[in-house]
């Protein structure tokens, strides 16, 4: 069995582009009797930006830990241990001037936990989460992808990479904004490499 952690971003919510490929890959996916999914909506889950008293908590024994801090590492710990528990990362991801979505970065940072999910080294940073893949699902409404603009992609691959997650497919769908005949287009192309990436998990 295929555990695959299906994580969406879009403040549109069903109305997002980036959404509407999450639910393709989805359809597709529960096809299958070999995979699972969990799905994990970070705009619903409505994270706080990191803070302060939240890290620190962090840093105490679970059994030293006031109920305050228990209930602020909980946040980190339960999302930690839902990656864990998949096999494939799936992010669904919007393009919001020119970065990820700020839900996606509360998200993110609640999983790159220094002796969690990475741990480091005197030869650099090493993750712990090895033996996992992702794919990424960008919806853009202008055309950026290998363009100095395109600092979203290198930004998702190096927090994964940190994690030890280096296995990454993307697929975009680009210039979603530029037209009905553009976006059909770009959407057709997104929807076929979809549907590649599920028949090889």
């Amino acid at each position: 069995m295929t555990r695959v952690l299906l994580v969406t971003s879009s403040i549109l919510a069903d109305q997002g582009q980036s959404t509407q490929l999450a639910r393709h890959f989805e359809r597709l996916a529960r096809q299958r009797d070999d995979i699972e999914i969990t799905h994990r909506d970070v705009v619903a889950d409505d994270l706080p930006h990191l803070g302060l008293d939240e890290l620190s908590s962090w840093q105490v024994a679970d059994a030293e830990r006031s109920e305050a801090q228990r209930e602020l590492a909980t946040r980190s710990d339960e999302r930690l241990a839902e990656l864990e528990a998949h096999d494939v990362l799936v992010l669904a991801v919007p393009l919001y001037n020119l970065g990820i979505p700020s839900q996606l970065k509360a998200w993110f940072d609640r999983i790159l936990r220094a002796g969690k999910s990475f741990r480091y080294t005197e030869n650099g940073p090493v993750g712990l989460l090895e033996g996992k893949r992702a794919i990424v699902l960008g919806a853009r409404g202008g055309q950026y992808a290998g363009s100095a603009l395109d600092t979203q992609t290198p930004h998702l691959r190096h927090m994964l990479g940190l994690i030890g997650i280096n296995e990454v497919d993307t697929v975009f769908a680009e210039g979603l904004s530029m037209g009905d005949e553009h976006k059909e287009a770009a959407l057709t192309t997104a929807h076929a490499e979809i549907e590649a990436l599920v028949a090889r998990l």
